[in-house]
């Protein structure tokens, strides 16, 4: 929970602003209610009004105050949470751009998407509901406590284990009763969001697979279980929050009885307080038994506090894990502001290079191990052609995760080396291979920037190369602005096919010796697609030259092509 409050950005100049009105917000309140109790006990003396205008001024000022104060918290207090998660955001995003691309190809968008969002909202909302409630209980309660010393020190000491019971055990004993509960309603929303995304994204797909109403049922289930960790949730905060009135009425009851045994003898009916001889005043019995129904509402919000202090903890574990599993590498305190800039990057290498598999399985876990039995075992030197092809779920896509270094092979090995003047060097695989992902993102700028990602140095002849090779060079001759075009909306702003064919576009301008392309003629009519596949797939065409080795992973491969190919069943899974 520290480190990820440090991804906040917070000075501690920052934090004693809101603290500060907080605190000023609440003795408003405590010095309102023991100074309404001495002017009430007063006034009911009937002395001259000009000994009570100081008083009743006061009481109007302490009423404006309160609220002011209050209001002027809740805007510092927010100003500082919103800033502070936009910030911890964007050290997110940048350590997980700056990290292991090995990593965050492992995540689902769901998971992703949660703890970028809810869990880093929850890690805020710390701030909100728990650190300046906490201080400002805190600075409440001693100061409440340290008023009734002056008055009685047995009123003060009942008093003092009354909010220590509201403002303390009842938040502890909260957040261990539902920690588990929050686990389990974090991993539901989790379950929820993945299920979520996945029918939103993949709607057509799960329609012609037949799977969208179980991917639905899924969700369904999923916000069940989260209306039932959260339903169990709150049965254990109403239980902790039971103790705030209870205390109340026990310091209640207390100051009354303690008032009764200062008073000393009663002569009169107990409805006539001034007939109470003792060391008692009516104004300080007004104070003694008034004064603690101000002093707790300073700890009611402490239960919920401390449900939210374990709540943002959860939430922090799983951010922190994140920035870690990013970062990574042996760093020492991987995700922490100063270092999340150093970037995770490789050098291309700039000759030809030979892959060479040796039994090699793949897969996301060893639990389930991908590939024939006996490993997958082929040399491919510069120039070679290779198609993939099988039914969905058999590990294609993640056999060229792993051959382009972004996941450890199961079992057996995979290696480039150089060929030509540095024949027989071992080279780093994220060196040699660039994996094109079937989803790659379409950022929302222009058509130039973003084939600029592929790389930064391409000029505007090799970029109009690129696209002519793909097929979208009358396309882009049509936009307003050639290539300052922004696509708006980043891949709404495209059809399936066009984007197809700029995610190729970005595989022709890329360096990489060896090119790993997921379904790059999805989305195109059947006679282009072919066309298209043959000529990625012939060691002769100029697309990608002879040098370049090219690994297609494919559904549809047309009939006498000249490449090798890798045939996957669903028996081979292990």
């Amino acid at each position: 929970m520290i480190r990820a409050l440090g991804l906040l950005g917070l000075r501690a100049r920052a934090i004693v602003l809101p603290l500060i009105l907080g605190v000023a917000g609440a003795l408003s309140a405590l010095g309102l209610a023991a100074l309404s109790a001495w002017l009430i006990t007063r006034a009911w003396q009937m002395p001259p009004v000009l000994y009570l205008s100081i008083a009743i001024t006061a009481v109007r000022a302490l009423g404006i105050s309160r609220g002011l104060f209050r209001y002027l918290e809740r805007l510092a207090t927010h100003d500082l949470a919103l800033g502070a998660m936009a910030t911890a955001r964007e050290r997110v995003y940048l350590a997980l751009a700056s990290g292991s691309p090995a990593y965050s190809v492992t995540l689902r968008r769901g998971e992703l998407l949660t703890r970028t969002g809810d869990d880093i909202d929850e890690i805020g909302n710390a701030l909100i509901r728990a650190m300046i409630p906490i201080g400002v209980g805190l600075t409440t309660s001693a100061s409440a406590v340290a008023i009734m010393a002056l008055v009685s020190g047995w009123a003060a000491v009942v008093l003092a284990v009354a909010l220590i019971v509201s403002g303390v055990i009842a938040p502890w004993l909260a957040a261990r009763g539902s920690a588990r509960t929050l686990a389990d309603g974090a991993q539901a929303v989790h379950r929820s969001a993945d299920a979520t995304t996945t029918a939103l994204w993949h709607a057509s797909e799960l329609v012609v697979a037949r799977r969208r109403e179980s991917v639905l049922d899924a969700a369904r289930r999923a916000d069940a279980d989260a209306i039932v960790a959260t339903d169990r949730g709150r049965r254990i905060e109403a239980a902790a929050r039971a103790a705030t009135p209870l205390s109340l009425g026990v310091s209640l009851l207390a100051a009354c009885l303690i008032g009764i045994g200062l008073a000393g003898q009663v002569t009169g009916s107990l409805a006539d307080v001034s007939s109470v001889t003792g060391a008692l005043t009516p104004m300080l019995l007004g104070v003694l038994i008034l004064l603690p129904l101000s002093s707790f509402e300073s700890t009611a919000p402490l239960t919920e506090a401390g449900i939210q202090l374990e709540r943002s903890r959860q939430a922090a574990a799983r951010v922190m894990a994140l920035v870690d599993g990013a970062a990574g590498h042996g760093r020492a305190h991987p995700g922490e502001p100063d270092d999340i800039e150093q970037i995770d990057d490789v050098a291309v290498h700039p000759g030809p290079v030979a892959l060479d598999l040796r039994g090699m399985r793949w897969g996301w876990s060893t639990e389930q191990t991908l590939g024939p039995a006996d490993g997958l075992t082929r040399t491919l030197p510069p120039g070679s052609r290779l198609a993939v092809v099988g039914p969905s779920g058999v590990g294609k896509s993640t056999l060229l995760l792993t051959l382009s270094g972004l996941l450890t092979p199961c079992a057996g090995t995979v290696t480039a080396a150089a060929t030509g003047a540095q024949n027989g060097d071992r080279i780093e695989l994220r060196s040699a291979a660039c994996y094109f992902a079937e989803e790659a993102h379409i950022f929302s700028t222009s058509v130039r920037e973003n084939l600029r990602v592929a790389r930064g140095d391409v000029t505007d002849a090799e970029i109009d190369a690129a696209l002519t090779e793909v097929g979208l060079d009358g396309w882009v001759a049509r936009l307003p602005e050639g290539l300052d075009t922004d696509l708006t909306g980043g891949a709404e702003a495209l059809s399936g096919g066009q984007r197809r064919r700029l995610l190729l576009a970005r595989a022709l301008i890329h360096r990489a010796p060896v090119v790993l392309l997921d379904e790059p003629t999805e989305h195109l009519d059947t006679a282009d697609a072919q066309r298209l596949l043959d000529r990625l797939l012939d060691p002769t065409d100029a697309l990608f030259g002879p040098d370049r080795t090219v690994i297609v992973v494919t559904h549809q491969l047309p009939d006498g092509v000249a490449a090798d190919v890798i045939r996957l069943e669903p028996a081979v899974l292990g």
